[in-house]
């Protein structure tokens, strides 16, 4: 007999829909870590002489799409069927590392290129990101919304227990050129589920008619101060703070003297503090600002001790605490998001979440890349901190306007003003 508790953590499993969807995405998730830290070492060791900056323009090109394409994302993810909207960016995502890993099996592999497909990388996955969070709502229904979001991280950071340090022996034994291939064969497993889901099964939200625009999402979010202190947390720790590429290869290559298998392994160690807190996070209803405001000091003072930490071992530990705090504060973020927006609204708010998030990359991977080449690996680690403090003071400032726990609707109130904003405005 399950117990209560752990049947309630796990809840979201008893939808067939979301069973298929979890364990396709448990094999791309882990393709994903892989290439990311095949493509970074590539970038840092391979293809230029440990420079720290080109690490981060290549960042910056991969996340920066999510910015320009900010007025069609949200606007396509509610126009149009989520579930054909996947498959296309999977499968695209997937012919995007198949062409990186034919490039670098033929020795022909250059560092433009591999920003130029960074680039394309960057464009369907703007599209993919917006679509996949607000395609969670249809696999479960708003009751199990919030564990879904939990699960999925879950999910998503056990990869990244087993894709990192499985690269990191890959890139040593067989060459970096394998281990895009492999992410590319990854992406068969999730399109196959998307194929495999009940369209009957789903749950529906309402799509947006051609009377709605970006600008209903921008005027939504600034009449709703939670709101915008959710963007204004996740700006500051998506920007300077969620650059651990960075500060990982760097601390591993500069300071500690270690190759891609290191690198790979202390990735693997973070991510067992992320699935942590995923499965705390999954086991509550509705988080708060008071924990996010927690996660933001944890994240700012575990930054600033793996700064100072004189090895390792000692450095890797302190990262899995790190990446407690770090997979908190984006669950608990994404969850607030989500579960406080008007479904009709829900696509449009994503997309502007996700941009602060991830769009602020391009200010702040190439930033945190010049201070670890003119500073070092540990300075570089402390703008991290710094991000993490000002996130939990802004957390802490939020007046306290959130349904009580165990309330996962839409607020009348909410649910009013998207209402009112969406039938005013024709499309631009």
């Amino acid at each position: 007999m399950v117990r209560p508790g752990l049947s309630s953590t796990f809840r979201s499993l008893r939808n067939r829909n979301y069973r298929i969807w979890a364990a396709g995405a448990l094999v791309s998730n882990i393709g994903t870590w892989m290439q990311r830290i095949a493509q970074d070492w590539v970038v840092l060791s391979e293809l230029t002489d440990h420079n720290a900056t080109a690490v981060g323009v290549v960042m910056a090109l991969q996340f920066g799409p999510q910015v320009a394409l900010l007025p069609f994302t949200g606007w396509a993810a509610d126009r149009f069927d989520r579930r054909r909207l996947l498959i296309a960016t999977q499968t695209g995502m997937g012919l995007l590392a198949l062409a990186l890993g034919l490039l670098m099996l033929s020795g022909q592999a250059r560092l433009w290129q591999v920003q130029g497909l960074a680039l394309l990388q960057g464009c369907v996955t703007a599209f993919d990101a917006t679509a996949r969070h607000t395609f969670v709502a249809e696999l479960v229904g708003e009751d199990d919304l919030s564990n879904a979001v939990a699960l999925n991280s879950t999910s998503f950071n056990s990869a990244r227990m087993i894709g990192p340090a499985l690269a990191g022996v890959l890139i040593g034994r067989c060459g970096s050129g394998w281990v895009f291939l492999l992410n590319a064969l990854s992406f068969v497993a999730v399109v196959a589920s998307l194929l495999s889901l009940r369209s009957d099964q789903l749950h529906r939200t309402p799509r947006s008619g051609e009377s709605r625009r970006l600008r209903d999402g921008l005027s939504y979010v600034r009449g709703r101060p939670d709101l915008s202190a959710l963007m204004l947390i996740m700006f500051l720790v998506g920007t300077f703070g969620l650059n651990f590429p960075i500060f990982i290869s760097t601390m591993a290559v500069r300071v500690y003297g270690l190759g891609a298998g290191a690198f790979g392994l202390v990735t693997s160690v973070m991510a067992i503090g992320s699935v942590t807190a995923a499965l705390g996070a999954a086991g509550r209803q509705r988080p708060t600002f008071r924990l996010l405001c927690g996660a933001g000091w944890l994240f700012g003072v575990g930054c600033a001790a793996a700064a100072a930490m004189p090895n390792y071992a000692a450095f890797a530990v302190t990262l899995a605490l790190v990446g407690v705090a770090a997979q908190t504060l984006t669950i608990s973020a994404t969850s607030l998001i989500q579960l406080s927006t008007s479904p009709a609204m829900r696509g449009r708010v994503t997309a502007l979440f996700l941009t602060v998030t991830m769009g602020g990359t391009p200010l702040g991977a190439p930033l945190v890349g010049w201070v670890a080449d003119h500073f070092g690996p540990r300075q570089s680690l402390l703008v991290g901190a710094a991000a993490g403090c000002l996130a939990a003071l802004v957390a802490g400032l939020t007046p306290r306007a959130e349904e009580s726990p165990g309330e996962a609707r839409v607020s009348e109130e909410a649910s009013a003003t998207a209402e009112e904003l969406t039938a005013k405005s024709p499309i631009s």
